[in-house]
């Protein structure tokens, strides 16, 4: 690597670092959580957002389990680096029930609630006056678009989507969408933070389900049919797979980890916008499922049966 190949890299890396100190997590979820565990353990002040404090002493409280865990492995033959390093990345973590507050100090504001257009175009429209003209808006939506995302913001040239990936303390890809609106400036930063932070970020635009989602969910929706029409187990389906493509895990075995609730949820929103499209048909066996609330790992059943986070086939 030339040396000026390793000035450029530090450099970007140094701006992004100047551009965002302070971070607003909207969400106490896994991905909430997950992306400020990250943020903090990489030097940034992170304040999570909830709607109540019981959520938010539940979010720091598995964040705490987290940071004890991965300190265990990581400073195996040194515990107290270990103990200062989960004391220091939580002296980095807030949390606060009210973002209108929050935001007026914070550079970037990267909202993972709840999959539904109408509730994110409350939330920033709530803060797009408030927070200071510098801040960058984020979304790590998985199916939305973020062009509609950011359509009841003035700020659209600071707009983006990140996409992160759960679990997102261990997954490396951080997807990052640019609208034909967001600025060079922005995009670029966003591209150096995710350094920052630890992730390969790759670029897509503003298309429905980004990279991942767009080869992903069709798969898994794939599968499904397959069953549906009797054309082999579910067993048979997830071995071909992953020794026929070299897959680690099979459709439905991800389907489960998905959540069958989220899959259900992205395709009847893609077929919703997209009708002609065949890929995005619902599925039947699917919405089954959501109905019965089996849900996959998060519930313990859903096309096989869970126990401790294993699949029983």
């Amino acid at each position: 690597m030339s040396c000026l190949n390793v000035i450029s890299r530090n450099f970007s890396t140094s701006v992004a670092r100047a551009a965002i100190k302070n971070i607003t997590v909207v969400g106490g979820g896994l991905m909430g959580s997950g992306i400020a565990q990250v943020s903090a353990q990489t030097g940034h002040n992170v304040t999570i957002v909830e709607l109540n404090q019981d959520v938010l002493d539940k979010t720091h409280k598995s964040i705490q389990q987290n940071l004890q865990r991965f300190a265990k492995k990581a400073y195996k033959e040194k515990p107290q680096e270990g103990e200062n390093f989960v004391s220091e990345t939580l002296s980095r973590i807030s949390t606060s029930t009210k973002i209108v507050d929050v935001v007026q100090d914070s550079d970037l504001v990267l909202e993972a609630i709840v999959e539904n257009l109408s509730v994110k175009h409350k939330l920033f429209k709530s803060i797009d006056d408030v927070a200071p003209a510098k801040t960058i808006f984020a979304s790590n939506t998985s199916s939305l678009s973020i062009t509609e995302i950011a359509a009841v913001c003035k700020r659209k040239d600071k707009f983006a989507g990140l996409h992160f990936f759960n679990p997102v303390p261990v997954m490396k890809l951080l997807e990052v969408i640019r609208t034909p609106e967001t600025s060079d400036e922005t995009y670029e930063t966003l591209m150096a933070w995710a350094k920052t932070i630890g992730k390969t970020a790759i670029t897509c635009k503003d298309t429905p389900g980004f990279v991942v989602n767009r080869l992903l969910v069709p798969l898994l929706a794939e599968s499904v049919r397959m069953l549906e029409r009797g054309d082999a187990s579910a067993r048979d389906i997830d071995i071909a797979m992953k020794l026929g493509a070299g897959h680690p895990m099979g459709p439905i075995e991800l389907a489960d980890y998905v959540g069958h609730d989220t899959t259900n949820s992205i395709i009847n929103g893609w077929h919703e916008k997209f009708p002609e499209n065949p890929l995005f048909n619902p599925l039947p066996t699917l919405q089954k499922l959501v109905d019965e609330k089996k849900l996959g790992v998060k519930t313990g059943e859903g096309f096989y049966t869970i126990r401790n986070n294993i699949l029983i086939y």
